[in-house]
């Protein structure tokens, strides 16, 4: 019973994931309008309203959050390395969350290079 619980859990936090292209696709018919709207409305020349700048713009937004999310979860590594006091579950933690913390900025840092080159590129073909 518990079992079936679990199962029917995880499939109502899957459902939303499998519907996003649909929603994401309805967004996305009146969007070459919407964006004029919005350009008009904050004054934007059309060069800076163009969809890939707007894109680029929102993706340094989140990867600069992502960048002091880094930061915070070294610090709080380092006092939780700090404050140990030797016991080793609580160094193994620290070490851990260390090696966590890195490897998200390497993916963190590929992303942004990988989607830079893909904004890049999009830019240079349409233009």
């Amino acid at each position: 019973m518990k079992n079936m619980f679990y199962k029917i859990g995880a499939w109502i936090s899957v459902l939303p994931v499998l519907l996003l292209p649909t929603a994401t696709y309805a967004g996305l018919t009146d969007a070459g309008t919407n964006l004029s709207q919005v350009g008009d409305a904050a004054s934007l020349s059309q060069n800076e309203r163009s969809l890939p700048k707007l894109i680029g713009g929102l993706i340094n937004v989140i990867i600069s959050v992502l960048g002091i999310v880094f930061v915070i979860l070294i610090v709080y590594a380092g006092i939780l390395y700090m404050t140990a006091g030797g016991e080793k579950d609580k160094v193994e933690k620290a070490k851990n969350l260390m090696i966590q913390a890195v490897i998200g900025l390497v993916i963190i840092v590929a992303a942004y290079a990988i989607s830079s080159f893909v904004i890049t590129q999009l830019t240079t073909i349409t233009s």
